[in-house]
């Protein structure tokens, strides 16, 4: 395993570009390779290069060939252009663990591009941790626990109520389009007498970057278990509901209830391994969403981070 690893920090100087979003377009549509860097590096930062949100969409057309909405994803955000999002509105003051995007879900986004239009006054950087490197560091276990997979419980409401509706989750008002998407992903569902959606779907703990082959942590548990839950209004929810009408809950692939000192060994060990990825404005980070996990640092001040996809 990879010791001390760390994203690969592009700056105009070490490429020879030019300090501009111009210098940064014609690097990515020239002789810079983001397939083979990522590759290599896994994750790559650049900096200095002044883009600003008026530059960034050919930019992002370089960095990700097909870029993706952000269908059934669980995170609250505001669509702010062309499948582009703000990369969450979780509250500032509290952390967001590690975790790769929609590894909860039958398809994932093979890559991930977030841009700083606002450094936060304090804090906010997003760290990032090496998802192979999580899975070996685990407890035997822990991970032999894991072995069967995960159950992902969703409570999606129809307009009104705690959490993501299914409107927003999946982009559309039309019952008939939910199902049909979902029909396909192996997840089972129904609707509610409030007109509400409960979605259940079991998938893996871990898989294999199609590339290189390597096993990697792949789940979202210590984010959807209630051991895991931030903040106030959380816990209310936690102590109030019963924990399968929560907006969302994870068990073990056969129902059993995942142990809270498992969750919270997850994800100690992966805040542990962590790599933390201050910003400063006009920065953009492209990661390999299987080889890496990510997570954002609690701040202070108005920041924004704007977060796109692509298979």
């Amino acid at each position: 395993m990879q010791q001390n690893w760390a994203p690969k920090e592009i700056t105009p100087d070490a490429v020879g570009a030019e300090p501009t979003a111009d210098g940064l377009r014609d690097l990515l549509g020239g002789r810079f390779d983001v397939a083979d860097g990522l590759l290599h590096e896994k994750a790559l930062v650049f900096r200095g290069f002044g883009v600003e949100p008026a530059s960034l969409d050919p930019i992002l057309d370089l960095l990700l060939p097909n870029r993706l909405a952000y269908v059934q994803g669980n995170s609250p955000r505001t669509k702010v252009g062309k499948n582009v999002y703000t990369s969450t509105e979780y509250p500032a003051e509290y952390p967001i663990s590690m975790h790769n995007e929609l590894s909860y879900a039958h398809q994932w986004p093979a890559r991930l591009v977030f841009f700083c239009e606002q450094a936060a006054a304090t804090g906010g950087g997003t760290p990032i941790v090496d998802s192979a490197a999580v899975l070996e560091a685990l407890d035997p276990e822990v991970r032999a626990a894991f072995a069967g997979g995960v159950r992902y419980t969703q409570n999606l409401h129809g307009g009104r109520g705690f959490g993501k509706s299914w409107q927003e989750t999946f982009e559309t008002d039309s019952r008939d389009e939910v199902e049909t998407y979902l029909a396909s992903t192996g997840a089972t569902w129904e609707w509610n007498a409030s007109g509400g959606l409960k979605l259940r779907q079991v998938r893996p703990s871990t898989t294999r970057h199609p590339v290189t082959g390597a096993e990697v942590w792949f789940n979202q548990s210590d984010q959807w278990h209630v051991a895991g839950l931030d903040g106030d209004m959380a816990q209310t929810l936690a102590q109030i509901l019963p924990e399968d009408d929560l907006p969302q809950t994870v068990s073990f692939a056969d129902g059993t209830p995942i142990p809270a000192e498992y969750i919270t060994h997850v994800r100690d060990t992966a805040w542990r391994l962590a790599v933390d990825v201050p910003w400063r404005t006009g920065d953009l980070m492209v990661i390999d969403n299987v080889a890496v996990a990510h997570g954002r640092q609690s701040f202070t001040g108005p920041r924004r981070v704007l977060v796109a996809m692509s298979d």
